[in-house]
This record gives C-alpha cells, structure tokens and sequence, in this order.
C-alpha cells in the first residue's frame, strides 16, 4: 500500500512538474506592421523553430494596420509589443507625452521608403522628378519623407505635381501611366508591379536612403508598463527575434515556409523574393555585419531627428535619441552578428 502510495506521490509530482514550464510561459501577443508577407518570416521561424518557447514566451502573432497606426496599440497595452515605425514614434510621442513608449530593438537599419517608376518615364535620379506627376497616398509612410528627400536632392517641389491616390490603385496607376512615379514601400510597390504584367526591367526603385535620407526604419516597440513588470520577457523576446533573422538571412528558402503555413494564398516565389530584398536592404545592411543586428548609432540617429523636424513640428522639444530607443534589452554584441 504503502509502495503504491509513494509511486502515486511520484507520479503525480512528475506530473506537476512537466505542467510547470507551460503555465510559467509569459504570454506575449505581437503585432505585425502589416501581413502576413515574406518579410514577417522571421517571427514565424523564431515561433516555429521554438526560440520564443525557450525563452518562456508564449508568444502570438497578428497582422497589423499599418507601421504608423499600430503605435497606438503598443501605448495602449493592446499589444505588449510591436513592429512599427520609429520615424512615427517620433511624432507619436510629442503628440502623446505621457506615453513612454520606447524601441528596444532596430530592426529595419534602413527604411524601405521609395520612388517607384518605370524605365518610360526616365527617371533615374531624384531631380528627374521635376515636370512629372507623383501618385502618393496621403497616409503613406514613404510619403511622409517627401520634405526630407527634397531637400536632400535640392528637387524644385513646385515643378512637381503630386497626385492624392489611394493606396489600391497605386500601382495600377502608374502601371497605366496615370502617374509618372510612386512613393511606397520598396518591397511592396516592386512585386506589386510585377503582378500588374510589369517587366523587371523596366521597374525602377529608388530607395530615399540612398539619396540623403539618414532616418531609420522599423523596430520592435514595447508598453512602458509590460517592458518595466517583464524585462525578461522584452529581452527574451529580442533575443529569440534575432535567430529568426539570423536564420532566415542564412535560409531564406527554408524561412518562407513558415510564411506559406499562415498565408496559403500568396504566392511563395514573391515571398520570397521579397524576403530576400529586405534582407538585403533593410535588415543586414553593411553597417548591421560590421555592428550587429538590434542597435543604433546615436550621432546618425540625432541627424534622423533633425530631418524628421523637416516634415513635422514638434510642440514640444525635440526628442534626444534615448527617448525613442533603448539599448537595455539588447543581448551582447557577439551575438547579434551573422
């Protein structure tokens, strides 16, 4: 009886035991800037590969608004943590002081913010622009810069007309030649081309960050009150974030398949493709294998700041480069190169 009773005890304490891990899992809802695309795959093989699960996170992926909208979110604990612009966090915290909403990881080094044309219209640098008409939603995130690269490249704005269109027709527009050129996102407006019939080469992107744009892009960003009752978690995040890029980066092929799991109606051959040119110009860019993914320079992004009052007026003083990124969750820099 007494033998039973000890292997009840046992068993049950075993039990107990394979029960502890799941329930001490910090759940962690996530927000996307936008859908399910080959950019956001490397969250899902972080997810996937179980990296998130190893650091204690239970963690759930959504799409997202718009890398401008879902700051809101983030402020307002709808989600713990989000993939959103820091140029917008800029403007969203002059507006909305009391919200110490912070990035805790860079993550796109450089903007995707475009002008996109085709071969037709010739234009090739910046001050082409003049004389042509400029499709460009209103809200667009690549539009918001415009202020920025035309003073940049010394463009005579008045030569250029700008045409208010909605973000569905675009690339249709300028596929139609309704409009001469585009502002959009670089991995967005390309493949977006290619399914209107557009030819590669005749598809012309000019990335802003090229042409005297210093700002950066997207980052992971968290709520003030879950980052201060959970660090472990924000870094734990972070550093499970990271392997995800480092995979996809070293196999992207393999990466898209996580991708493809949650969205069965796009089509794997443009996710890909368009993973890979983020990889390559917006998540590990020269300065990112020199430096390490995760981190900012803060001369460069004192200078963002500077062109960011270009576009906007801040109400109250200019926010110092602290104020809109900490470096406090980032692993060590040996592990943030690949």
């Amino acid at each position: 009886m007494f033998r039973k009773l000890g292997l009840s005890v046992v068993a049950g304490a075993t039990l107990m035991a394979s029960l502890v891990p799941a329930s001490a899992q910090t759940a962690m809802k996530f927000a996307l800037d936008w859908k399910f695309e080959g950019t956001s795959a490397p969250y899902f093989v972080a997810l996937d590969k179980g990296y998130y699960k190893a650091e204690g996170l239970d963690v759930t992926i959504d799409s997202g608004p718009g890398s401008v909208a879902g700051i809101a979110r983030v402020a307002a604990g709808t989600y713990p943590i989000g993939f959103f612009d820091i140029n917008s966090l800029a403007r969203f915290r002059d507006q909305n002081p009391d919200k110490d909403v912070k990035s805790v990881m860079m993550v796109y080094d450089r903007p995707a913010f475009a002008i996109v044309s085709v071969a037709k219209t010739n234009i090739n640098v910046p001050k082409d622009l003049e004389g042509k008409v400029l499709g460009a939603p209103a809200p667009d995130g690549a539009f918001a810069q415009w202020k920025i690269f035309v003073k940049e490249n010394k463009i005579d704005d008045s030569k250029v007309k700008i045409e208010n269109v909605g973000f569905p027709v675009r690339e249709p527009m300028l596929a139609e030649g309704k409009v001469d050129a585009i502002t959009g996102f670089a991995y967005s407006s390309y493949f977006n081309m290619l399914s209107r019939g557009i030819a590669e080469k005749d598809i012309k992107v000019m990335l802003m960050s090229d042409h005297g744009l210093v700002l950066y892009g997207n980052a992971l960003m968290v709520n003030p009150e879950f980052a201060k009752a959970n660090p472990k978690a924000v870094a734990g995040f972070v550093r499970a974030t990271i392997k995800g890029i480092a995979d996809s980066d070293k196999d992207p092929e393999a990466a898209i398949k996580s991708v493809m799991k949650r969205n069965e109606t796009a089509d794997e051959k443009i996710e890909l493709a368009r993973l890979k040119m983020s990889l390559k110009d917006n998540f590990v860019t020269p300065w990112v294998k020199a430096n390490g993914i995760g981190a900012i320079d803060d001369k460069r992004m004192a200078d963002a700041i500077d062109q960011i009052a270009i576009t906007y007026e801040f109400k109250n003083a200019k926010p110092k480069p602290s104020d809109l990124f900490t470096a406090d969750y980032l692993p060590p820099v040996e592990q943030r190169k690949f």
